[in-house]
């Protein structure tokens, strides 16, 4: 059983008060908060068992090296990947989505190539594109999502032409919480040779994720969102990938020999982790991996579904209330304004007061947000931790925000 007390007891930031009311933590889209076994791990990691890893024979450095690598192992099983080697660790979703432009793009692009994106993605997951597009002439093509907020797969393959070469999108919107049937676009994409990167930063928080069976060439996580430690990350690329990919970034840890007139790569994975990593970051990671396989993602699942319910049912009940995209596979993200003067920032302003914390602004998804018409939107994202109580709070603060600006 889910026992929601327990999970919150888990997390110590959340008995804490804001502005002299309990924290109702509804930002979870931009960052989760961190269980204390993840916070326990990471200060036992500094305080008693730190070194550099893959560089010491001595104690210390071995398990370091131990528990680093292990990680790997977690990461694959967390997303259901049969070869640890095809995880290539990094920062977050943003490095890892860089190391395939730069590592795998870059040099196999050329003018007029073609690269499809949904009108949801991130930031993350346009920015490099916008870079090939700058520097080698590549040129986007963008599919625009429904009324409901819905991608199509279909669209997405009727894009693809003979100089696609290809599709980047999002498992889950970070903006609309749209759930996108991703092995689909993969399955019709790999029929006519166009590999899919799939950016998982929300959707591997909120279901389960299984790689190997969504098929894609890329699949990039990111450890802040799924409970872990900002700056640590890792993204899943299939082997034939890696073996046509360059190194992103040169370093230590990332060769075999280097001389003054040659340099030789180690193999995949380590040639695409260069310098020393974010060993503790990592770590970190993993214990959050551990703590939501201990759980279940399918717990979890279930949780948010159920919490996602009951959202939409009191927000529709709020008429001057214009959320977001209304997919049937809508998880617990709700991007919101309301009618009248009042700007996203007035709306988090006041709810901040209420000790709501939501997020405010184009949350790094400008082309979404020219599509919906919209400058800025409130977003209320929920994570494993939180209630329908905590729903009814937001309600509350909104109906004050109402009040305020009508």
């Amino acid at each position: 059983m889910y026992d929601i007390n327990k999970v919150r007891a888990d997390f110590p930031i959340l008995s804490r008060d804001v502005n002299g009311k309990p924290l109702v933590y509804l930002d979870n889209g931009a960052s989760a908060q961190k269980p204390q076994v993840v916070i326990d791990a990471i200060t036992r990691a500094y305080s008693a068992e730190y070194a550099n890893v893959h560089r010491g024979l001595h104690y210390l450095s071995n398990l370091a090296t131990e528990k680093y690598e292990a990680v790997r192992g977690t990461v694959a099983r967390f997303l259901g990947a049969a070869d640890e080697n095809e995880i290539v660790f990094s920062s977050g979703t943003t490095e890892a989505i860089n190391l395939v432009a730069y590592g795998w793009a870059m040099p196999r692009l050329e003018a007029g190539d073609e690269i499809i994106l949904s009108v949801m993605e991130h930031h993350a997951n346009i920015v490099p594109w916008h870079f090939l597009r700058e520097r080698q002439g590549v040129v986007l093509k963008w599919v625009d999502v429904d009324a409901k907020g819905d991608l199509d797969p279909q669209a997405v393959l009727d894009a693809i032409t003979p100089r696609t070469k290809l599709i980047a999108v999002t498992h889950m919107s970070n903006v609309l919480g749209t759930v996108v049937d991703v092995a689909a676009i993969v399955a019709g994409a790999h029929a006519v040779g166009v590999p899919v990167l799939v950016d998982g930063s929300q959707g591997s928080v909120h279901q389960p994720v299984n790689v190997d069976a969504i098929g894609a060439d890329f699949y990039a996580i990111t450890g802040h969102k799924l409970y872990g430690p900002s700056g640590s990350g890792a993204i899943h690329i299939r082997k034939e990938r890696l073996a046509e990919m360059r190194p992103f970034i040169g370093g230590g840890d990332m060769i075999r020999e280097v001389s003054k007139d040659a340099v030789s790569y180690a193999d995949p994975p380590m040639k695409f982790e260069a310098g020393t990593p974010g060993i503790v970051q990592q770590i970190g990671m993993g214990v959050a991996l551990e703590y939501l396989m201990d759980l279940g993602m399918q717990n979890v699942a279930a949780h948010e579904k159920a919490l996602t319910t009951y959202a939409r049912g009191k927000l529709d009940g709020l008429n001057w209330v214009n959320v977001q995209g209304n997919s049937a596979t809508k998880g617990g993200i709700f991007s919101f304004t309301l009618n009248g003067p009042a700007h996203a920032h007035d709306i988090s302003t006041v709810l901040d007061k209420k000790g709501v914390a939501v997020r405010a602004g184009h949350h790094c998804a400008g082309p979404l947000m020219d599509h919906l018409g919209v400058s800025a939107t409130c977003r209320a994202s929920f994570g494993l931790y939180n209630t329908e109580a905590e729903v009814d709070t937001l309600i509350d603060a909104l109906e004050l925000c109402h009040e305020l600006f009508a």
